[in-house]
């Protein structure tokens, strides 16, 4: 095991989805303007209903911040989750944001099956360079997202489906 991976800290992660709690957000707001995430106050407030876990260090600060807002991709033509997530600059050389990937897919699968399938998947679109070049597998094993093209502004697009979701009827 490489020295960057032993030392990393075990995280803990706080679900955000579909629920509401001041603590939780003012950590969140005071990490995304820490580490100037996010444009302004008003992109900030508007995004915190979409979080849907952060991690936690050992000593309760946030290192990491993932949100998730439905849509219908065009190319898909089917209702998922599309992907954000944003690590904190201490914390961009570890398995933080696999791990985070991982934690917040169990959430809205979880949340999708109680809720008759909303969203069928999570879809992600890599911004993150170091993405394409170090993962250049078509079925990422670990995390089980698969390769589905690029695109419209030329970036690698991966989806995972939810366990038993079906694909929705399209409108008549």
């Amino acid at each position: 095991m490489n020295d960057a991976a032993e030392k990393q800290p075990p995280f803990r992660f706080v679900a955000h989805w579909k629920r509401e709690s001041a603590e939780d957000e003012a950590a969140v707001l005071a990490f995304w303007q820490r580490e100037s995430a996010l444009a302004g106050d008003a992109q900030a407030n508007a995004r915190l209903r979409e979080i849907v876990v952060d991690a936690r260090t050992p000593q309760g600060e946030v290192a990491g911040v993932c949100t998730a807002v439905p849509m219908n991709l065009p190319r898909l033509g089917q209702p998922v989750y599309y992907y954000r997530c944003f690590i904190g600059s201490a914390w961009r050389k570890t398995r933080l944001v696999f791990n985070m990937m991982l934690s917040a897919f169990e959430v809205l699968e979880a949340y999708a099956r109680a809720n008759d399938f909303p969203c069928i998947g999570v879809v992600l679109e890599l911004e993150n360079s170091r993405f394409g070049d170090s993962l250049r597998t078509a079925l990422w094993p670990h995390t089980q997202f698969v390769y589905i093209g690029k695109s419209r502004r030329g970036l690698d697009l991966r989806v995972r489906y939810f366990r038993g979701a079906k694909l929705k009827t399209p409108p008549a």
